[in-house]
């Protein structure tokens, strides 16, 4: 007990204590970046998802109401806010089109993988350029993607989706509209889907537990058993027992979003904001990223000796230099300045000193 007491006390005395407080301020400071994008079928309550997991943390809707994006639904788009609290999170939500939508939904996934691919090579363009300073993360940190409640497991287009995009980017599987299902139709149909995954050779994001960490172990075991996730989306609140909640209204009663006895909503919510939002971004930028960045480098995709590469290493020195003769014009005329105002402080000395002697004469006359 005394070696304990001593190490302790020398680890005070070096300061180590503070260096999780350091990190901590600084990343108060600066703040998180955190992509999530939302993939699957269509009518399975992608964008609805969207808005209610961060919509209780802001007050607008991300997501526009289903009349207002009608023109706007054949296409990938990212909504971009900030979600401000005790640390800024910056948060880019992407919504996708449905993979019915089109007449043709043969390799209707490659558009995500696409637009995955760009994101990581757009990072890491960024990383080579002269002027590395507020690089923006825009890769995808996490995708939930959405099954079909009425399927009996997967199918092949969401096999073939999954197994190109498992990848690229951390997969987390949702049933949606659990409310459809009775209880022992939704676990009968996650053993299929568990066990199609394994059958498939399709990686989801599995938590990795902290080994000296009890409730860590435990949180991320139940995370394991539960997935994929069962689901229920709604837009409306209404009244229950003299409180407001989120639900689908039946004739036989509510279907709460926000119970976990009706669905899994909070244990997401929890997973990908409380618990394991850095999870995520780590094994996008150690595991995901790094074997993109690899394969890239050795198979010469990335051209950095391109025009378009060059012109904006050199825009981005013409605007360093542009600043520099700004700061060196302004240093020029700072300094002019403060001589304008010594050669003027000299005069009125000057000239002081000789009214002074002029008196003195007057008085010796």
């Amino acid at each position: 007990m005394a070696s304990i007491q001593r190490n302790d006390d020398k680890r005070r005395s070096m300061g180590l204590s503070s260096i999780q407080q350091q990190i901590f301020r600084k990343a108060t400071k600066k703040g998180f970046e955190f992509n999530l994008m939302v993939a699957g079928e269509a009518g399975l309550g992608k964008s609805t998802l969207v808005d209610m997991l961060f919509q209780q943390q802001h007050e607008q809707h991300f997501v526009k109401p289903a009349a207002e994006r009608i023109d706007r639904t054949l296409e990938i788009q990212k909504i971009t806010t900030t979600v401000k609290g005790s640390i800024q999170l910056k948060l880019g939500l992407i919504d996708t089109p449905g993979f019915t939508d089109a007449v043709d939904n043969q390799n209707c996934w490659e558009p995500l993988v696409e637009y995955i691919d760009a994101q990581f090579e757009k990072y890491l363009v960024d990383e080579h350029r002269p002027v590395r300073r507020n690089i923006e993360d825009d890769r995808v940190h996490c995708l939930v993607y959405f099954l079909s409640p009425t399927s009996r497991g997967l199918k092949p287009v969401d096999i073939a989706a999954m197994k190109a995009l498992c990848t690229k980017v951390n997969i987390v599987p949702v049933i949606a509209k659990a409310d459809t299902l009775a209880r022992e139709e939704l676990e009968t149909l996650r053993r299929k889907i568990s066990t199609a995954f394994q059958d498939s050779g399709i990686s989801i994001f599995n938590p990795v537990a902290e080994d000296d960490d009890d409730s860590s172990m435990q949180r991320n075991l139940l995370l394991a058993r539960t997935m994929p996730f069962a689901l229920i989306s709604s837009s409306y609140s209404v009244q229950a027992g003299g409180r407001t909640v989120r639900a689908r209204s039946y004739p036989w009663g509510l279907a709460e979003v926000n119970n976990p006895d009706h669905c899994d909503f909070e244990l997401l919510n929890d997973m990908l904001v409380r618990t394991h939002l850095q999870d995520l971004k780590d094994v996008t930028n150690e595991v995901l990223y790094e074997a993109y960045r690899q394969q890239a480098l050795s198979e010469g995709k990335l051209n950095f000796g391109s025009h378009d590469f060059i012109y904006t290493a050199q825009n981005d020195l013409a605007k360093e230099e542009a600043a520099l003769v700004e700061r060196r014009e302004q240093l020029k005329r700072e300094l002019a300045e403060q001589e304008r105002l010594l050669l003027l402080k000299r005069q009125m000395l000057q000239q002081t000193d000789a009214d002074v002697e002029q008196q003195q004469q007057q008085q010796q006359q």
